[in-house]
């Protein structure tokens, strides 16, 4: 396959297996020939396409709507999530920050009372100015400019041979639909993860305080890729433990490992059990500091 696919990458077995693994699922000769209706790669986003540390860029946006909310009706304090964030209960950030399904569940829930009742646009603006005033605290920039770059030219690779690319995350799919196509170049509809329910009522499309399913976390990833393609991936990438069915149904499994602590974050909190789990099922592991020539998108 031409040198000129991944060019953020270094050389090397993992660059390679991921060439390889491409090529072959083209190649009708090939024993690992993948027809292209079933060719549905899938991407868990916080941690494995942009920077989830200290704490995944939704979740302040989040954060900052329940602390209004809290404001507004200062009785809901008493009651979690609001109780844990006006506390700033460090065991339930670190807890949310780890995506724990029991803890995003319980803030999900918030998330639900505090957008009830708006339209998509309503939302989407919000969404936008979020996005446009944000900026990390490490690099101090806005979270659509902390995307990895060697994720991009994945998708680049993967397109170019005929692979259907989804981002399957436990955050809020109406959010990452926000950016999605001028970020990744994703259209909206392949975005998939934790929504609330949507009615159309009196004559405009409204929000309801309630989940569309379950969350897209562990289990939840495959279920909801089943439900949203009628297939189950080929070929996926995560980065934590909340990602380890999706990539256990996948026939090339891709785990990033963050340990790269100057040109993004070293850390293994939420990641223990995937890390183990990919070695020990021969999992493809990318270790940014290694594998990665440049990280984030540049401009």
């Amino acid at each position: 396959m031409t040198a000129t696919w991944l060019p953020s990458w270094a050389d090397g077995p993992v660059r390679q297996a991921i060439l390889d693994f491409v090529a072959a699922s083209s190649d009708e000769s090939s024993s690992r020939f993948i027809a292209p209706a079933d060719r549905v790669a899938a991407f868990d986003n916080d941690g494995t396409l942009w920077v989830e540390q200290p704490m995944p860029p939704q979740a302040p946006f989040l954060l900052n709507k329940l602390v209004e909310q809290v404001a507004a009706d200062p009785a809901l304090a008493d009651d979690e999530p609001y109780r844990s964030i006006v506390a700033k209960d460090p065991a339930f950030f670190a807890s949310l920050a780890r995506q724990d399904p029991d803890t995003v569940a319980v803030f999900l829930a918030g998330v639900g009372r505090a957008w009830e009742g708006v339209s998509p646009q309503e939302y989407e603006d919000e969404v936008q100015a979020f996005v446009d005033s944000y900026r990390d605290d490490k690099f101090g920039q806005r979270c659509t400019d902390l995307v990895y770059q060697p994720m991009l030219e994945l998708f680049d690779l993967l397109r170019a041979h005929e692979w259907r690319i989804f981002v399957c995350s436990g955050g809020g799919r109406d959010f990452m639909r926000v950016i999605a196509e001028d970020t990744w170049g994703i259209l909206q509809e392949n975005v998939i993860g934790s929504a609330p329910e949507w009615t159309y009522r009196d004559g405009r499309l409204i929000r309801e305080n309630a989940l569309r399913g379950e969350v897209a976390l562990g289990p939840g990833k495959p279920s909801h890729l089943f439900a949203r393609t009628g297939r189950l991936p080929r070929f996926a990438a995560g980065n934590g433990d909340v990602d380890i069915e999706m990539l256990d149904v996948a026939d090339f499994a891709l785990v990033l490992v963050h340990d790269d602590d100057e040109r993004e974050h070293a850390y293994t909190s939420g990641a223990e059990r995937i890390l183990a789990v990919g070695t020990e099922r021969g999992w493809t592991m990318s270790s940014i500091a290694d594998n990665w020539k440049t990280v984030f998108v540049d401009g």
